[in-house]
């Protein structure tokens, strides 16, 4: 095994060996932000924003939200400590030749979507090339993992401690649900998956923590530009 391959493989077994992991699932109606992204796309040159993707307006919706559930911006240290953040530091799961690497954005919070994306871009990126300073793999406060686009329909995703929470994003699903007058009434969903570490936070608030990102996603132009950090 290559030196990364170890550190993954320790890191892997100790999260999942020391933590109390729970994974709830929860789908949400992406009709808004498929709209939304359309219209960055047909007025890219218009708007001269760089390419926003999903994960990046994932990204942002949880940077807002997660503030209002401060037991998933945290570190539980030794078992029995808790370190609240004051700004939301993210964890970018990504897929390098040489196994996961997790950069870091930090004041994911403070950003609009469009600097969100660019230097979400660039972590990523200069993960993939090994170009990645290495204090840029420490320090997050909470991970987003997305899958979603090799069709994974929905998974557990495992903590990277001592982090006390990590976010799933899965595929892209048509559905279909009753419309106002009882018509079928296909739509776009997408499935969330969340895990988080039960000594630190309950079932309850790991939900409601899901429930209001869903809110906020299903509702994302309205909250952008309510926002005050906008696009």
């Amino acid at each position: 095994m290559s030196n990364i391959r170890k550190v993954i493989a320790k890191n892997m077994v100790a999260s999942l060996s020391t933590m109390a992991q729970l994974t709830h699932n929860l789908s949400f109606d992406c009709t808004n932000i498929v709209a939304f992204r359309k219209y960055l796309k047909d007025n890219a040159e218009t708007l001269k924003l760089p390419p926003i993707t999903f994960n990046h307006i994932i990204i942002f919706a949880v940077s807002r939200v997660i503030k209002n559930h401060k037991d998933l911006n945290a570190h539980l240290i030794n078992g029995d400590t808790m370190r609240y953040f004051e700004h939301v530091n993210i964890g970018i799961a990504t897929d390098t030749p040489r196994g996961l690497l997790v950069p870091t954005l930090f004041g994911a919070d403070t950003m609009p979507l469009s600097e969100i994306a660019a230097k979400a871009k660039k972590l990523s990126a200069d993960a993939i090339e090994g170009k990645l300073s290495p204090n840029l793999l420490t320090g997050a406060s909470f991970t987003i993992s997305n899958v979603g686009t090799m069709g994974i329909e929905s998974f557990t995703p495992v903590i990277n401690p001592p982090q006390t929470g990590i976010l799933g994003v899965n595929t892209l699903e048509t559905r279909v649900k009753l419309g106002p007058n009882g018509e079928i009434v296909p739509y776009t969903a997408m499935n969330l998956s969340l895990s988080y570490d039960h000594r630190a936070l309950d079932g309850a608030p790991a939900s409601r923590f899901l429930k209001d990102l869903k809110d906020y996603l299903e509702n994302f132009s309205f909250n952008l530009l309510a926002d005050g950090k906008c696009i």
